[in-house]
């Protein structure tokens, strides 16, 4: 997905626009209403979950949850970097096995939606496009361009093969119903003119002829309904959508007649190596997902979006078969009616209101809704859902430190690169970086000699000389002589930026080396391939004798990468034969250019793990060679000051972690590990104290649930004249730990009128005494415990009064 203006869909909903008109044969097919699969109107609901930002020993257990979920399909892109390193190179293992992933979701009885692109945005390094594109001689991309169009058109083909060789298009049977070409073109036609649209039309025509028996689609995202939830970047806050708000928009759309809902993202992961985009985006992709970047269920988002699937499964027969008639009742509620000719009977009953709940009367029947809130009737008299009343549990989650330690430290300078090193090109001027690195390192020495007479007024009590050097991005560290003089950063927003500092040179030959940093490729914008990285000038010394000295058009040499990826510190096999120095880590603590191992046996348990780098600066770290990503302990910046879910939502609406490191834990995969003896090497860039790196483990501390007695209930659909026990329909809190896992104390426990969030929860005015006893008979030494909201479970203590129960429970590991 890619940002426009403000603008990110956690919920990507968009208008398709379907290319499978030329397919006689589709087994899947679509109307005004809805895909039609197998001769059968569905609702669908899908989420994103891309292979590569998660293992493949985490796959089965996500599209599960997924399915547990009320998911009908899983979304992925296709990403052509990773997959086509090289021209007609391939690598489709590990982490990248396409086919695998796919076989498991179907396995798991989803359908999938391949997004092919190939271009995917997603926030992923260069859009997914493979660098050695950019470097096609004639190349243009994503418009009327004939390179470009050969190059796209051969890894489609490609894809397209390999999905009908396994056999997983629908039309041969497998899970893939709808495949999409291209992706987000709408603000980028713009720019791009005639060109643009012949190059869609292009691609329209191109995609058919691929003959899949399925539809092809484009999103334009112009359509979508609401931004929601979005990813994070390096010195910004997290952002996060409240769960009410995102059911809201997704029943505002189905009542308007939408009938394909993809979540962007329901798992976001892990960006693995050096593949984060933006640039500036960080190592985690989290993006406040319904599962969480390691795995574990976020709760109450993934519960209250699960009870509104079974919700809108209700209604489906009647949503996809009839009209809806459209009703006021009031000045922000309506009711939309959707009357099938068999009798069926679904109603939507809104509030716009953000700030007032509305009293309403529909079918001779009064309802109360909350602010900024739908109910869903899928019999036209029940409510079964509301989008604001969230009944599902929420999880408190914690890093916990394991019983593993980072032991046998040492240390291996990086040589500050010098212009007489035999491995530097020398040219005269300035060089752009991408073109010189072609990506093979995020990092590229510019240096060059500045001769200094001794006679210069500095060097005899006058003030010393500035230095000016500006960057197009993305980050840069100055040396003079050796020493570590400054650092200057870009921002995602802006990524030139100017260094400006004093400089300590000296009489006679002095060498200015400047690292330069990319911190991930660009991933969006109109002919984001002829964007510039890397230090263009001009450089310029300020100070001296002379007066301003231009350094920009001198002679210049240049190294890709650092000493320590020339000789692969990060190989399990490599690091024995390098000359490694076992010293004080207390000594090293301000070491900028530092690389750091040590050795580290896996902890017990099954529970997710990750590394604490806040004690660090800026870098990247590996595991067992395997590159974790990059970290950057940079401090947020935002407005963290309140979150309401009523209301249009904006990305600035729910900001959290402000003052704090904007990454803090980076994810370290189980199935990296060994038994014993796991290599952790890192590089900091800055300098910091890797003593105090440590691993976690990350797991569920409580959860909290609160229900009120009158909450919607799916069981009360359809049984007015059924005798069932009255206990059956009453709601009920569900408390569920994680597996390994049971609920050990009951921390609070009120039926009354109690007040405040979990973890502050207080009593009101009117409190069961026997709550906290009721309470923990039920549940504790339990994984799991149900308990309804009834009079009838505690003694009354306030008849003729609306009540509710507040809990909050202990999770703690099983003995």
């Amino acid at each position: 997905m890619e940002a426009i203006s403000d603008s990110k869909w956690f919920l990507l909903v968009c208008m398709w626009v379907f290319l499978c008109i030329q397919l006689i044969q589709c087994n899947v097919i679509y109307d005004k209403k809805a895909l039609i699969i197998n001769g059968q109107r569905r609702i669908l609901f899908s989420g994103s979950i891309h292979y590569p930002r998660s293992t493949p020993q985490m796959w089965e257990g996500l599209i599960q949850k997924a399915k547990d979920g009320g998911l009908d399909a899983i979304d992925t892109y296709v990403f052509w970097n990773l997959h086509e390193p090289s021209p007609g190179k391939y690598n489709f293992e590990g982490r990248y096995d396409l086919v695998q992933f796919i076989k498991l979701i179907q396995k798991a009885g989803l359908y999938v939606h391949l997004r092919i692109g190939p271009y995917i945005c997603a926030e992923w390094n260069f859009g997914g496009f493979p660098v050695w594109l950019k470097f096609v001689p004639g190349v243009s991309f994503r418009t009327d361009n004939e390179p470009f169009k050969t190059a796209m058109q051969r890894f489609t083909q490609k894809i397209v093969q390999m999905m009908k060789n396994e056999k997983l298009f629908e039309s041969q049977g497998g899970p893939i119903i709808i495949s999409q070409i291209e992706n987000e073109y709408g603000h980028e036609s713009k720019a791009f003119g005639p060109p643009g649209y012949a190059y869609l039309t292009w691609a329209a025509k191109m995609a058919i002829a691929t003959d899949t028996g399925v539809p092809w689609v484009m999103c334009k995202e112009d359509d979508a309904p609401d931004p929601v939830a979005w990813f994070t970047e390096f010195a910004g806050p997290i952002q996060q959508r409240p769960v009410e708000d995102l059911a809201f928009a997704v029943t505002r759309f189905i009542q308007k007649g939408g009938s394909f809902v993809n979540y962007y993202m329901y798992h976001g992961g892990t960006n693995f190596g050096r593949t984060a985009g933006g640039p500036f985006i960080t190592t985690s992709y989290d993006y406040d997902a319904p599962i969480d970047e390691y795995g574990l269920i976020r709760q109450p988002k993934y519960g209250h979006l699960k009870e509104l699937h079974k919700a809108i499964k209700l209604c489906e027969l009647s949503l996809l078969s009839a009209d809806p008639a459209e009703t006021s009742l009031g000045t922000y509620a309506k009711a939309r009616v959707f009357s099938s000719e068999s009798g069926g009977c679904a109603a939507f009953l809104s509030n716009y209101n953000p700030t007032s709940a509305a009293r309403v009367t529909f079918n001779s029947m009064h309802y109360s809704l909350p602010p900024w809130s739908i109910s869903i009737l899928p019999d036209c008299k029940n409510v079964v859902f509301n989008t604001a009343t969230v009944g599902v549990q929420t999880s408190q989650k914690q890093m916990l430190p394991t019983n593993s330690k980072l032991l046998s430290w040492e240390t291996f300078n990086e040589d500050i690169s010098s212009a007489d090193d035999d491995s530097t090109i020398s040219v005269v001027g300035l060089l752009e970086q991408l073109n010189v690195t072609r990506d093979t390192s995020d990092y590229l020495w510019y240096s060059t000699r500045v001769d200094i007479s001794s006679s210069e007024s500095f060097l005899h009590g006058g003030q010393h000389p500035t230095l000016f050097v500006q960057s197009t991005g993305h980050a840069m560290h100055v040396f003079i002589n050796g020493h570590l003089s400054g650092s200057a950063f870009g921002t995602r927003e802006d990524r030139r930026f100017t260094f400006t500092g004093d400089v300590n040179l000296q009489a006679g030959s002095n060498i200015i080396s400047l690292l330069s940093i990319a911190v991930g490729l660009p991933n969006n914008g109109p002919h984001f391939e002829t964007w510039s990285t890397g230090v263009l000038g001009p450089v310029v010394l300020h100070g001296l004798d002379e007066g301003r000295k231009d350094l920009s058009w001198q002679k210049w040499s240049y190294q890709v990468g650092l000493r320590g990826e020339a000789m692969n510190l990060v190989s399990p096999n490599v690091v024995s034969n390098i000359d490694w120095t076992k010293r004080s880590l207390l000594s090293q603590k301000q070491q900028p250019l530092a690389w750091y191992k040590a050795y580290f046996d896996a902890p017990d348990g099954d529970e997710p793990l990750a590394l604490d780098m806040s004690s660090m600066g800026k870098g990247q770290v590996w595991i067992n060679g395997q590159s974790i990503g990059r970290y950057w302990t940079v401090y947020a910046k935002g407005n963290c000051s309140r979150c309401s879910y009523s209301g249009t939502f904006r990305t600035p609406k729910c900001q959290f972690g402000c003052d704090q490191p904007t990454q803090r834990w980076y994810h370290v995969p189980r199935s990296w590990l060994k038994p014993t003896q796991n290599l952790l090497v890192l590089f900091e860039e800055l300098g910091g104290d890797a003593s105090k790196i440590s691993l976690m483990k990350r797991s569920v501390a409580a959860v909290c649930a609160e229900v009120s007695e009158h909450h919607p209930n799916i069981k009360n659909l359809h049984t007015e004249n059924q005798e069932r026990p009255d206990e059956i329909r009453k709601p009920k809190v569900h408390l569920h730990c994680a597996s390994g896992q049971s609920i050990s104390a009951i921390k609070f426990a009120s039926f009354g009128t109690p007040s405040g969030t979990c973890g502050n929860f207080e009593k009101g005015n009117c409190h069961a005494p026997n709550s906290q006893a009721v309470l923990e008979k039920k549940c504790i030494g339990q994984e799991k415990c149900s308990v309804a909201v009834s009079s009838s479970n505690f003694a009354d203590p306030c008849p003729n009064m609306s009540k509710k129960l507040s809990v909050e429970a202990v999770c703690a590991p099983n003995v």
